[in-house]
């Protein structure tokens, strides 16, 4: 195992090459014949497509995106033989709560760049020096630029423990989490392994599910019985989950050589089309083109099989536990996530966003965050 502990600086640069060869693939795509009403019954419609394409090719500027991430500083280590990505910027409060930020499946840290700021120096947006982050922001390994994934076995919990590594290895003897879907998991997995000093954790959804129990619904409330009909929903339209949990090398063999069939394959960020994502469509973009250019579809699908197959049994979260839970998005059912996470402190509803809400709605999620850890 590679024992360098060492950390080195990064800078995004993608070679023109790269970015002419991604220009040319989309002056050639060719797309399926159109379903009957080109609408997003049947999946991703040629319509949006096409409109995508062409302001991928006209309207968007990776460079200027490339030039956001930038303004932060990246860095690189190794971390039980992977190397691992991420954002580190210290506030300049004193005392400030270091923030581990863990991103989304199909996003990246691209998620946070909207927050990284008003978290670590909120005086300069506003808000209070007492509510200071000091903010780390990884690339899960198998994503972005923490790859190639060099072997198997990549759980969430071992992503868990990779990232407690990291913050340890930055100095944090004390830190609390923040993530959504994919970081979701990943902050409940540090809550389950609840190492010294952790603080807590804050999600946009606790992924806790009926058992077949009849007892366990005796507490669900209307509104309950409503997220377990979303859940439904969710289930009959996220087919990706099922083929990325058996065959993600086949299914990325057509992404990985298509970038509109990245695009396509990531209808998540509109929420399968239906009309209540608040994502732009630079925000999409500039996700799936780090993606493309990444060559990533494989590595980010395989958590999925990873997760079918590891045989881990349930464990029971005790850490301190805040939960935010946006209109638009998969709803948490708390008799659930009470069952399966002891210590729940912290549960608040927003009327507008959905699974991407850091790149929907940043500023709620910062006042979220802030209120979350102020009381804990």
């Amino acid at each position: 195992m590679n024992t360098n502990e060492s950390i080195r600086t990064f800078t995004v640069t993608i070679d023109q090459a790269d970015l002419d060869d991604l220009n040319t693939r989309l002056a050639h795509t060719r797309l399926p014949e159109a379903a009957p009403g080109d609408n997003w019954d049947y999946g991703t419609p040629n319509h949006y497509l096409r409109e995508m394409v062409d302001h991928w090719q006209n309207g968007f500027d990776w460079r200027a995106q490339e030039a956001r991430m930038n303004e932060f500083p990246h860095y690189l280590t190794e971390i039980d033989g992977q190397t691992v990505h991420f954002i580190h910027v210290p506030s300049p409060v004193e005392g400030a709560t270091p923030l581990l930020l863990t991103h989304t499946y199909p996003g990246s840290f691209v998620d946070f760049l909207d927050m990284i700021g008003p978290l670590t120096d909120p005086a300069a947006y506003g808000g209070s020096p007492e509510d200071a982050f000091s903010v780390v922001v990884p690339s899960i390994p198998g994503f972005g630029f923490s790859t190639p994934l060099v072997d198997r076995g990549w759980t969430m919990a071992r992503v868990a423990r990779t990232f407690d590594t990291l913050m340890r290895r930055l100095g944090y003897d004390s830190y609390g989490t923040h993530g959504s879907d994919a970081g979701a998991m990943v902050a409940r997995e540090l809550g389950v392994l609840n190492p010294p000093g952790f603080l807590g954790l804050h999600v946009l959804q606790l992924f806790s599910f009926p058992s077949g129990d009849p007892a366990e619904f005796e507490k669900f409330t209307p509104e309950d019985y409503a997220a377990l009909e979303h859940l439904k929903w969710f289930q009959s339209v996220g087919g990706y989950n099922a083929i990325n949990s058996t065959r993600p090398q086949t299914v990325a063999v057509g992404i990985a050589d298509s970038p509109v069939g990245q695009l396509a394959w990531n209808e998540l960020f509109n929420n399968f089309g239906n009309g209540t994502s608040l994502v732009t469509p630079d925000q999409i973009l500039t996700e799936v083109t780090l993606y493309w250019l990444t060559n990533t579809a494989a590595a980010a699908a395989r958590y999925h099989y990873e997760e079918a197959n590891a045989g881990a049994q349930p464990a029971l979260n005790h850490a301190p536990t805040g939960v935010a839970i946006f209109t638009d998005d998969f709803k948490t059912i708390r008799p659930l996530a009470d069952r399966d996470n002891t210590n729940i402190v912290h549960w608040s509803n927003f009327k507008q966003g959905g699974h991407f809400a850091a790149l929907e709605c940043p500023n709620d999620v910062i006042t979220d965050l802030r209120t979350f850890f102020r009381n804990l």
